[in-house]
């Protein structure tokens, strides 16, 4: 193997590896929210407070993650997530509810920046083959959803954890990161700005122009209700199926099964999107199978397994096809980061209002009806924003 395929190969291995871990600070939360909720006396509104705190997060340091890159360099910054995401984890397995919020800031705030920064990383560094490596790491963030629900609970069963250490046992795998993006971030230069912009355009007239566009718009609208609907499902399923009768394991497996179907389709969306100059129709049926299992969870709860599966495949193609179109509709890796930072802020803070909207309807209606009819209307406004995202244009 030459050096430059063995460069390369330990690019793409560590872009993998911090997408791995751009999911389970979050998810893990949801297969013991039941316990958590038990142990520390709190109602389905304070859990939804709690899984919303992330994604809030998400939304917040998204505008910050361009600058930061400008000045630290994409590796640095990245680097820097990944330690400040190992401090989150940590800060987790200290009790009182005050140091699990802390933590939880810290584990948002981390994510939020690395949700931000790998896109653009991609774009700069595989212009060519965007919408192969957008499958890659939107597999690996399904594929880290998928490990933090199916093996938070049975790891702590065996192991004889509680919550609170089974939670911070991910960040190993985060520890394993940071370890494997120190050397990139201290190979990197200094300042290593993540794109070419017009001459004389300042960073403050791209990011303007940015939000002026009504293509960036509805890229974000499609980002926000795509994780919206994500964030949601995967901070109440499981207690959905509790309260449809089945055991807390169970619920936490189904939740892994719809993830694992989202590697699926995480990667098949962008490398069809990647091969197409409109994504239109790819938009329709990820919409198509997002509701349908929706309004089957709704109508025929028995046949879960049939609705996990096309909500897995949906929710994967979904976020891969926000990740791939913010690449798409731009033109460079500047560019890239501002769109990216755009959709992931103003998404994200719509994406907030789920697990807590969902909580807060529950406690109101004692019933899981109405959340997830809520979650079908979400889902429509996602159709409609993927069709007006899917043009083949470029933000100007």
């Amino acid at each position: 193997m030459s050096l430059r395929r063995a460069l390369g190969a330990g690019a793409v291995l560590a872009i993998v590896l911090a997408a791995l871990n751009l999911r389970p600070g979050v998810v893990a939360v949801s297969p013991l929210l039941g316990e958590i909720l038990a142990t520390e006396g709190l109602s389905s509104t304070a859990g939804g407070v709690l899984t919303t705190l992330p994604v809030l997060c998400f939304g917040l340091l998204a505008p910050a993650a361009p600058g930061l890159a400008r000045r630290l360099g994409l590796e640095r910054a990245l680097f820097g997530s990944l330690v400040v995401l190992c401090l989150g984890f940590a800060l987790r397995l200290v009790p009182g509810i005050a140091t699990l919020l802390l933590g939880t800031l810290a584990v948002g705030c981390a994510i939020g920046l690395g949700n931000v920064l790998l896109p653009a990383l991609i774009k700069r560094d595989f212009a060519d083959r965007v919408g192969l490596m957008t499958g890659l790491y939107s597999m690996a963030l399904s594929g880290g959803a998928a490990l933090a629900a199916g093996l938070t609970v049975p790891i702590a069963t065996a192991t004889g954890m509680d919550w609170r250490a089974a939670l911070a046992s991910w960040g190993l795998l985060a520890v394993v990161g940071a370890a494997v993006w120190a050397p990139r971030a201290l190979r990197s230069p200094a300042l290593g700005g993540v794109g070419v912009r017009p001459p004389g355009a300042t960073a403050a007239d791209a990011v303007r122009s940015v939000w002026r566009s009504p293509l960036a718009w509805a890229v974000t609208v499609l980002m926000g209700t795509q994780s919206l609907s994500f964030y949601a499902v995967n901070a109440w399923l499981p207690e959905i199926f509790v309260a449809e009768g089945r055991s807390v394991a169970t619920g936490g497996w189904l939740l892994a099964l719809t993830n694992l179907l989202g590697i699926v389709g995480s990667f098949v969306a962008p490398v069809l999107a990647g091969r197409m100059r409109r994504q239109r129709g790819i938009g329709v049926v990820i919409v198509a199978l997002i509701t349908t299992g929706l309004v089957g969870l709704i109508l025929a709860p028995d046949a879960a397994v049939v609705w996990v599966v096309l909500l897995g495949l949906g929710q994967g193609g979904g976020i891969s096809l926000a990740l791939t179109l913010m690449a798409l509709r731009t033109e460079s890796a500047a560019r890239t980061s501002e769109l990216s930072g755009m959709a992931q802020s103003a998404g994200y803070l719509l994406a907030a209002c789920g697990p807590l909207g969902l909580g807060v309807a529950h406690d109101a209606t004692s019933s899981w009806t109405v959340p997830l009819v809520l979650l079908v209307g979400a889902s429509l406004v996602q159709g409609v924003a993927a069709w007006f995202a899917g043009r083949d244009e470029i933000v100007r």
